[in-house]
């Protein structure tokens, strides 16, 4: 970037611990990448000192990460390879170039960031326990195509305050921990740490260390393809 020109396109992680938002954003990505090679990210601007990564991750859930910073324009989609080579290059301001713009790959809505009711939380040692099960089960039955979609819809935990209950899909499990929300061994996890269970009308939506995930209420076809 030159000297006293500011860009018109990018985003600025900071303006405090630069280093710790880059790498928080990176490890996003090399996950993202991780499910595809090809995947592309939505950045867009949560609060003027945040900004929010999204990812369609493949299990028809969305997953996303909120780092402090801010972006420009304030949505924008970009390929994950142009996102890290971007990252790396970071320069002292924390200024980073995201690369080409890719608006017309992202499909689908984003869920809004606010009026979400909290129904309960879950012991991430519970979530983790049904992660390993449903990877052993995934690997016992999956085929080319990946696991199959009974096991991706089953049902693993079902949440309930008041008159209010929803499930919890397998999808959503695999999702928390492809992405590295949810710690991969039980000694990495403490006995009060929580996955925290939001819900609206038409999203479902799990809180986790790490990052968020979606899923969408109903028809997810509709909203994530």
């Amino acid at each position: 970037m030159a000297s006293g020109i500011a860009p018109d396109r990018g985003l600025w992680l900071g303006p405090a611990s630069i280093d710790a938002h880059r790498a928080d954003l990176a490890a996003f990505v090399d996950r993202a990448k991780r499910l595809d090679e090809g995947m592309v990210i939505r950045l867009r601007t949560r609060s003027p000192e945040l900004l929010t990564a999204w990812i369609a991750t493949g299990f028809d859930v969305l997953a996303s990460r909120a780092v402090v910073g801010r972006v420009r324009p304030d949505d924008m989609t970009v390929g994950a390879d142009g996102l890290a080579q971007g990252l790396s290059a970071m320069d002292e301001t924390g200024y980073i170039d995201p690369g080409f713009a890719m608006d017309s790959a992202w499909r689908g809505a984003l869920p809004p960031d606010s009026g979400f009711a909290h129904l309960d939380d879950v012991p991430a040692q519970v979530m983790l326990n049904l992660a390993q099960r449903g990877a052993q089960l995934a690997k016992e039955h999956s085929s080319s195509h990946g696991p199959p979609a009974s096991l991706l819809d089953q049902e693993v935990v079902r949440v309930s305050s008041g008159d209010a209950s929803v499930g919890l899909p397998m999808r959503c499990v695999f999702a928390l921990t492809a992405m590295g929300f949810l710690p991969q061994s039980p000694e990495a996890i403490g006995d009060e740490e929580i996955i925290r269970v939001r819900i609206m009308p038409t999203w479902l939506r799990l809180d986790a260390r790490f990052g968020s995930v979606y899923r969408r209420r109903g028809d997810p076809a509709l909203v994530l393809r």
